[in-house]
């Protein structure tokens, strides 16, 4: 066998040991049912930011949704019945568009009629709660900070009107 040369140690150096230096930071897993959410900080569409000081003794509903999902239109109609239904109460919205233009997300937000809080910070939220890229992805937290539940799919407006009970 040819011994290497000292710029092919060197190369089998750099590439093996000194590059796991510089590689970003692994970041922890979503959390797991009973486990604390690590609330990221995100910039809301419109304006404005979110983040773990939003979610202090209330339970959060996340919602991951997108502008071209058939299901999640009507989801977010049943949602919307939610944001007005829980008003003043502790429960926080958070919606998370999985989308890359804001103006198209604020024009259907418009067109639609809702006024929940939207985010298009996808990454960073769905690193605190869940990796799953399906839509609608509902997640539910309690006012204790704790993961519930992770529900894929369409909810019926009753079962979402239902998730009124975390705020008790």
């Amino acid at each position: 066998m040819k011994p290497l040369s000292r710029r092919h140690g060197l190369a089998w150096l750099a590439g093996t040991v000194l590059a796991p230096a510089a590689w970003p930071p692994v970041h922890a897993a979503p959390a797991a049912p009973g486990q604390a959410v690590a609330w990221p900080q995100v910039s809301l569409l419109g304006g404005g930011a979110w983040g773990p000081e939003h979610t202090e003794g209330k339970a959060v509903v996340a919602v991951f949704w997108s502008v071209t999902c058939p299901f999640c239109q009507r989801h977010n109609d049943h949602l919307e019945v939610l944001r007005r239904a829980v008003l003043g109460q502790p429960l926080e919205l958070i919606t998370i568009a999985r989308e890359h233009d804001g103006a198209a997300v604020q024009r259907h937000l418009r067109r639609r009629g809702w006024q929940f809080a939207v985010t298009l910070d996808d990454p960073p939220m769905a690193a605190a709660l869940s990796m799953r890229r399906l839509t609608p992805l509902t997640v539910t937290v309690d006012r204790q900070g704790r993961l519930l539940q992770v529900i894929p799919g369409e909810m019926s407006e009753g079962d979402v009107l239902a998730l009124r009970k975390l705020a008790a």
